[in-house]
Formats: structure tokens, C-alpha cells, sequence
């Protein structure tokens, strides 16, 4: 991957805890600023579509904490009887 040279102001005390940090796990503070360079971008990135493209078909509402736990406990009973569970 190729790199491109920018010029950012930073704070004192950050540069002195990311010269630390580099030190402490023996890579460059380059390599640290880059990773937050990375996060930042992603933090900031706008998708092309949504985290949840399809919908499902329901009942229409949200079901109550006892139906959750009734069909969790039938397909936990299944899974047993026929041997797959883990």
C-alpha cells in the first residue's frame, strides 16, 4: 500500500503518550498514528447501504420476554433430541 506524507498539529501531551506506547510495544509512533488515522476514517465513513439491507417478515411486533424464552428453550430442546447441540 502506498503512503501519502501530511502534516497534522498535534498535542503535546498525546505525542508523549503515543511516543510511550510505541516504545512500550516496540513499534514506531508512525505506526501508532497510523492505526488512529485508520480508526478515525472508519469512524467517519458514510456506507453505501445500510447495516441492515433486507427485512424480515414477522409478526409485527416485538415479542414479549416470555415468547423469547419459550422459543429459545424449544429450539434448545430440539437441537438436544436430535444431537446436534454443541
Amino acid at each position: 500500500m502506498s503512503m501519502k506524507r501530511t502534516n497534522v498539529y498535534a498535542d503535546p501531551e498525546d505525542l508523549a503518550i503515543i511516543k510511550e506506547a510505541a516504545k512500550r510495544r516496540g513499534i514506531s509512533e508512525a505506526e501508532i498514528i497510523r492505526q488512529g488515522i485508520h480508526l478515525a476514517a472508519m469512524a467517519n465513513r458514510v456506507w453505501d447501504e445500510p447495516l441492515f439491507s433486507r427485512t424480515f417478515r414477522g409478526a409485527g411486533r416485538t415479542p414479549g420476554k416470555s415468547e423469547v424464552r419459550d422459543t429459545v428453550a424449544d429450539a434448545v430442546s430440539r437441537e438436544t433430541e436430535s444431537g446436534t447441540a454443541t
